[in-house]
């Protein structure tokens, strides 16, 4: 006796699946780029992920770039705004709120690559820059200024967090850090004077205290470059 060949199941019988929503999409596209990277976060992977098809995702998500600017979105909601409501040196505190935006990203190490071209405009980005833009008026930055000024602490912050978080990952970025410290320090006098003449403080300080710095020099200039 021939075994049966098992019926085929009726898709009425199916356990029905969740309807899609936007906020459900993007919590499966992070948690896709937390198990697999940004890379992996497509329209199409998503897709097979949520068991539908690609073109049903395009009613909430028009392309792949609005969605990892999505997933940036989702995640800035984990950056510390804390200190734009705290008491001490508003400088301080602006610089506070933009080292923990730039943490966030340095976790997500290619999502901080995509936060250079990818535009999030939700709640939390929002938020993010009303924090800043706040705490400049608070410190007297005419508003014409700091309307320009926000993209370059901005800018700055992305920047950095993309190339650390990359430089973190490099098995060669110890060496490579090492030779430029050498090339520096051993600057021929008689071509590169102004090399020899600072010779390591080129290279000194932390990552930590050079982004504090730069925040600080952003900040400064905007107060006082008029538009």
């Amino acid at each position: 006796m021939s075994p049966r060949t098992p019926a085929p199941r009726s898709r009425r019988e199916r356990p029905a699946k969740p309807a899609l929503t936007y906020d459900g999409i993007v919590a499966t596209a992070v948690r896709l780029m937390e198990s697999e990277g940004l890379q992996r976060v497509t329209m199409r992977r998503l897709a097979q992920e949520l068991d539908t098809g690609p073109a049903s995702l395009y009613v909430y998500v028009a392309n792949t770039a609005e969605l990892h600017a999505a997933i940036l979105e989702e995640l800035l909601g984990a950056v510390d705004l804390t200190p734009a409501r705290a008491d001490g040196d508003w400088r301080d505190r602006l610089a506070a709120v933009l080292d923990s935006y730039t943490r966030v990203l340095f976790d997500n190490p290619s999502l901080a690559h995509s936060a250079l071209v990818s535009r999030p405009s939700g709640p939390n980005y929002l938020s993010l820059v009303e924090a800043l833009l706040a705490l400049l008026h608070e410190g007297e930055v005419p508003d014409a200024q700091a309307a320009w000024g926000i993209d370059v602490l901005l800018q700055v912050a992305t920047a950095t967090a993309a190339e650390h978080s990359t430089r973190s990952h490099s098995t060669t970025a110890e060496g490579e850090d090492n030779a430029i410290a050498a090339a520096v320090r051993d600057a021929d006098p008689a071509t590169h004077p102004r090399i020899a003449a600072l010779g390591s403080d080129l290279v000194s300080g932390s990552p930590e205290e050079r982004l504090a710095w730069i925040f600080r020099a952003v900040i400064n200039g905007a107060r006082v470059t008029p538009r």
